[in-house]
């Protein structure tokens, strides 16, 4: 008798609490993100228009997403994990927070460097947009020659000129990671007790703080992200500007193996509910809609090579050669550096 009244069956099924069938419910992600730019918004809220799925967002730093979703475990609601650098996303991966993922969009579009290990199931993490790590140099008291390579920044003639944020940051795990591929263990140890012996002041504050240390005088060369210094060069507030002035970038190693270029991520997490529509939505961030807000809007460089740059910041900046080992790579080395940096003192 039950089955031939429909309506009534679908209202006892909300008025009990149940779930309804899956077709005829709303088409959802949850997102666990540590990417908290404005330009993102006008990529979740173009996905849904275009796909139908909504998005539920959950934002925190990539520390706090992380421990989230260990506490959580197969309990956890997060299908998709955005990150902002390669040796988190490394370190992920190792603690077994994500599941391989195979998708011949994205296998065509994002390059075999900018991704994670494909261990024969597909990688598990790819990356959508780069940041160079460069170095950043007072216009006045510098000369650009003497600070063209990582390598310089150990250098004595640099003694009492640099400055950077922590050793332990990510940024810098993930550049010195890259470093040990160039140059060894025992000449990049060398070369980050020479860095230390080059400060101006203790390792402090963000990439943007460096480049005001510069600008400033308290020190004259220090490593920064691209995004920061374009993200400074398009701002109207004076005081920014200011800074932009007095300072000067070079992409480093463009005699060698290239400037270090690190990544923005994403990833399937390893409990997701609703994996083909996470990987749905990571094709999305390969597309050239999403690369273009990438580029264009939020400072950073497209992983995909085709998009067209309109970023009158990065544009200024120039073009320039990167290196080419994989930064799944530079993530794995994190471990070895960080015993490193320990003992030289690099705070």
């Amino acid at each position: 008798m039950l089955r031939r009244h429909a309506a009534p069956l679908t209202l006892l099924a909300l008025v009990a609490g149940l779930h309804l069938p899956a077709a005829a419910q709303d088409k959802v992600i949850n997102l666990y993100s540590a990417r908290h730019y404005q330009t993102d918004e006008a990529l979740y809220n173009n996905f849904t228009k275009a796909t139908g799925i909504k998005i539920n967002r959950v934002d925190a730093d990539d520390a706090g997403i992380l421990a989230r979703l260990k506490s959580e475990g197969s309990a956890s609601p997060a299908d998709v994990i955005l990150l902002v650098d390669a040796s988190r996303l490394w370190r992920a991966e190792q603690d077994g927070l994500f599941q391989p993922i195979r998708s011949k969009v994205l296998d065509e579009r994002i390059p075999t460097t900018l991704r994670g290990e494909d261990k024969g199931q597909g990688p598990q993490w790819f990356g959508f947009s780069t940041r160079a790590r460069v170095i950043v140099y007072n216009k006045a008291s510098v000369k650009k020659d003497d600070v063209d390579t990582y390598e310089e920044l150990a250098d004595p003639k640099n003694k009492g000129k640099v400055c950077t944020r922590s050793g332990s940051h990510p940024y810098n795990l993930s550049l010195i990671g890259s470093l040990m591929e160039h140059l060894g263990p025992e000449k990049t140890e060398a070369w980050a007790k020479g860095v230390v012996a080059n400060m101006a002041r203790d390792p402090k504050g963000g990439d943007t703080d460096q480049i005001k240390a510069v600008a400033s005088g308290e020190c004259k060369v220090a490593l920064t992200n691209t995004y920061y210094v374009a993200r400074m060069m398009r701002s109207s507030k004076p005081e920014d500007r200011e800074v932009v002035e007095k300072v000067a970038v070079v992409f480093p190693n463009q005699q060698s193996w290239g400037a270090h270029v690190n990544i923005a991520g994403g990833a399937v997490a390893k409990n997701a509910k609703n994996r083909e529509l996470a990987v749905q939505f990571l094709e999305y961030l390969s597309s050239d809609e999403a690369q273009n807000y990438f580029a264009n809007g939020n400072n950073e460089y497209a992983a995909v090579k085709s998009t067209k740059l309109s970023n009158p910041a990065l544009e200024a900046l120039g073009s320039f050669k990167s290196e080419l080992i994989p930064i799944s790579v530079a993530g794995a080395n994190q471990g070895k550096v960080q015993q490193l940096l320990d003992r030289v003192g690099f705070k």
